[in-house]
């Protein structure tokens, strides 16, 4: 099994290319199933996580073919609309093919999903607005099976601001009878992305963005160009690598308003973050690190998926500091590992309390999950020592050649094959 090995305490510095989103291109891919006409995508991430997708749609009979950061999906004949166990398991977002499933073909067989193990994440949100479009929906042996002979537009209202839900009910109300209003939606840029690809393939969708969204129903979508968001992530990841290296990194790409919370918390902390005359964006670290709290939230708040880089950020910060995480219930799964490394972090439920120390020490650590991952690779950039990073499959599903781009900035990072 591969790992990654780091000789920490090295300056960052150089620029980055940030890389295409995964969770803006996996519903983009699954929204393909809508069209009778090829969709391409551009600006598309080498991930595992793309790459299963890939996968599970070839399984369905539909023609994946990606070239370089480009993807040409032609879903004009869908032979079987069934995702399997054996690759849903690997991966929650293969939840998204439901609603276009059960939208172009009638019906839907999908296994219930897996994926981190950083919560329970349940669908019922999605399945509760399918029945509300006119879906026939049965848990059977492990699996959704939904059916419908055409769905039917509905006022929608989600009890929380789940962002799969949301993708999930967008699409399959794209071609809907009818009028969908979504309340309570998410508000995350992904979402805004979805709606403009599926507006190119002529859907009517308005209100993406913010939390009431409306979607009126078209009898046919067809293919179209769309060029996927830059990784709002993998952006503050690297972000968070500046700062904790004390490092100026450039990054190419970057788009500040997709985060913003995240950026003013970077900001507090002591990060100089501003746009370069090119355009991108400027991230300066330095000493001391200030301490900051911080409460993970549905977008536009902080981001979940940066609370555990944040972490490391304030492992090395002067004073004390409180994460508070509200989005899932288990997302602290990295806390022992860094204790390994000598930061001083305890948790209290939903919070985890910081003391910020004056340095890192290198030890072998494992990863639980894809975020965890990369907060485990940036306490090694940062740790006095060697850092080995064992599991970093996690890392692969969502990072696009992350040593490699480290490696280009300055630090001392290798990938060891297992």
């Amino acid at each position: 099994m591969d790992k990654i090995l780091i000789e920490g305490g090295r300056r960052l510095e150089g620029r980055v290319r940030v890389s295409g989103a995964k969770n803006a291109t996996l519903p983009l891919m699954c929204a393909a199933l809508l069209a009778d006409t090829p969709v391409t995508l551009k600006n598309v991430p080498d991930l595992m996580d793309v790459r299963t997708t890939a996968k599970l749609l070839r399984t369905m009979g539909v023609g994946v073919a990606i070239e370089g950061d480009a993807a040409v999906i032609d879903a004009a004949r869908i032979a079987s609309p069934e995702a399997p166990y054996e690759l849903v398991k690997t991966m929650r977002a293969s939840i998204l093919v439901l609603g276009p499933l059960v939208a172009r073909c009638g019906r839907a067989r999908v296994s219930l999903p897996g994926g981190c193990a950083i919560g329970e994440r349940p669908i019922n949100l999605h399945l509760k607005g399918l029945e509300a479009l006119g879906a026939a929906i049965r848990l059977t042996g492990g699996y959704v099976e939904a059916e419908a002979k055409r769905l039917r537009g509905d006022r929608l209202y989600l009890d929380f601001p789940t962002v799969t839900g949301t993708e999930n009910l967008m699409m399959a109300a794209a071609l809907a009878e009818g009028r969908t209003t979504i309340k309570n939606a998410a508000r995350e840029p992904e979402i805004e992305d979805l709606a403009a690809l599926l507006n190119r393939m002529g859907a009517r969708i308005e209100g993406a963005g913010t939390d009431m969204i409306t979607i009126e129903g078209a009898s046919r979508l067809s293919g179209a160009e769309h060029t996927v968001i830059p990784d709002r992530i993998e952006a503050g990841t690297f972000m968070v690598a500046a700062g904790v290296t004390g490092g100026d990194l450039v990054l190419e790409g970057a788009r500040l308003d997709h985060l913003e919370a995240a950026v003013a918390k970077f900001r507090e902390a002591g990060l100089e973050i501003t746009r370069d005359p090119s355009g991108a964006v400027r991230v300066r670290g330095g000493r001391p690190i200030r301490s900051v709290d911080v409460k993970t939230l549905p977008h536009p708040g902080f981001p979940t998926d940066l609370q555990a880089q944040m972490m490391v950020l304030m492992a090395l910060s002067r004073g004390l500091s409180v994460i508070t995480e509200t989005v899932f219930e288990n997302r602290f799964m990295h806390v022992p590992e860094l204790r390994r490394m000598g930061a001083r972090i305890e948790t209290q439920g939903s919070r985890a309390i910081i003391e910020g120390v004056a340095g890192l020490d290198g030890a072998p650590v494992m990863a639980s999950d894809l975020r965890a991952s990369a907060a485990l690779v940036l306490a090694g950039l940062a740790a006095r020592g060697t850092t080995e990073v064992n599991r970093i499959y996690h890392l692969d599903r969502g990072y696009e050649r992350m040593e490699a781009k480290f490696a280009a900035v300055g630090a001392a990072i290798r990938r060891v094959r297992g």
